[in-house]
């Protein structure tokens, strides 16, 4: 009996040290656990660690920010579906200024031999491809310009207009300043302005070219502007023979901008150390160590060449470019290369450019800095075709047939 009792006072003695121990150890528990309980739907209440309770929180917020931005989109795009297209808007109603904008022009290109009396001012970059068109068709027939570098990523040199891509064109009329968007429509006015001396007034010309506004496949509203591959000429312009040429220098201007230059971006941007290098050579041919603050030009070279370099693999799928993009940008270019052979001239335009030579040249020239023009030269015979249109540039070679 006394051996019983002692067990069971042993055994008591040991579960109320085990309980002792237990207490404390849920004592602990508690103090870790909040103090506000989390009810389930059975009004079962349990305890969430804090931690878990905030990413919660946070997941929630998240949800419910990218809900209201997405309603939002989904609204607005609902709405501009919904709202009418505006009917064709000719450019010197919708874009003459009454005064140039306050801006610093990077540097004035003057040609001794220019009669065409045009005063004009073009917002660019250095190196793209558009813009570079419009300085060639301009240096080719020695016409002057300024030029005001537009900053690629902060683009503060255009935000006085409502559009806002470049080359942007002003020039200066009657009633202020008429401004001219899109390499293409440019080039043609232009063009047409200074072969058809009928022309006194550049408005007239001009509102030619309406802009227009319209869907594409999916259904977002975009722009263009109408006749923009077209000269106006008023008077015939002769023979069956020259309105042939007039179409065959039509159809290549358009191949130049929807063909040709899709196969640039993917090559200058092959990889990060050509995109890279690529910018550092807009950098130096653009001035912008002179142009821009440091940290400007570090945003653009840096973030930019970061940037085009994702952009570049995504446009090779788009537009559907071999794997090895140097390929497809080697095809196209031998695609001209033929077109000249077959022609049997130094140009497409015969014994002297025309437009189409002036287009492809343009977008040719804004790589000329790239190791992918580098390997272009080696691969292809573009190289002779190329070095006469540069020399006919350098010596404003059309200024002989300027007005």
């Amino acid at each position: 009996m006394m051996s019983l009792l002692s067990n069971v006072c042993r055994c008591t003695s040991l579960n109320s040290k085990r309980c002792i121990r237990f207490s404390e150890d849920i004592r602990i528990i508690q103090l870790k656990l909040p103090k506000r309980p989390i009810t389930t739907s059975n009004n079962v209440k349990i305890h969430a660690p804090a931690k878990s309770r905030r990413y919660l929180y946070s997941a929630m917020i998240g949800l419910g920010a990218g809900i209201a931005v997405g309603g939002y989109y989904s609204y607005t795009d609902i709405v501009d579906r919904g709202r009418p297209l505006k009917a064709p808007d000719s450019n010197n109603e919708r874009y003459l200024l009454t005064a140039l904008p306050e801006v610093e022009v990077s540097r004035r290109v003057v040609f001794d031999t220019d009669a065409s009396g045009l005063k004009i001012t073009l917002f660019q970059y250095p190196t793209c491809p558009f813009c570079c068109k419009v300085r060639a068709f301009l240096d080719y027939h020695g016409i002057s310009y300024d030029v005001v570098e537009v900053n690629p990523v902060l683009r503060q040199q255009i935000k006085w207009s409502e559009y806002r891509k470049v080359p942007i064109v002003l020039i200066k009329v009657k009633d202020g300043y008429q401004q001219l968007n899109d390499s293409s429509m440019i080039i043609s006015a232009l063009g047409s302005y200074i072969k058809d001396n009928s022309y006194t007034d550049l408005m007239e010309l001009v509102s030619y070219y309406p802009t227009i506004e319209y869907r594409d496949d999916e259904g977002n509203r975009k722009m263009d502007i109408m006749n923009k591959y077209f000269l106006m000429f008023k008077k015939d312009l002769g023979s069956e023979e020259k309105e042939n040429e007039v179409l065959s220098e039509r159809k290549w201007r358009k191949w130049a901008d929807s063909v040709l230059v899709h196969t640039l971006s993917p090559n200058v941007y092959r990889t990060m150390d050509e995109s890279l290098e690529s910018f550092n050579w807009f950098s130096d041919v653009g001035e912008w160590k002179r142009l821009f603050s440091w940290w400007e030009v570090s945003l653009v070279v840096y973030v930019g060449s970061f940037a085009m370099w994702v952009i570049g693999k995504r446009l090779q799928k788009k537009y559907n470019l071999k794997k090895d993009v140097r390929q497809s940008l080697y095809d196209e270019c031998n695609v001209w290369v033929r077109e000249l052979s077959k022609k049997g001239t130094p140009f497409h335009g015969g014994d002297r450019p025309n437009l189409a030579d002036l287009a492809v040249y343009g977008v040719l020239c804004s790589i000329e800095g790239c190791s992918a023009f580098k390997d272009l030269l080696a691969n292809t015979k573009i190289g002779g075709w190329y070095s006469r249109m540069k020399k006919a540039c350098h010596d404003h070679q059309g200024s002989l047939h300027v007005l």
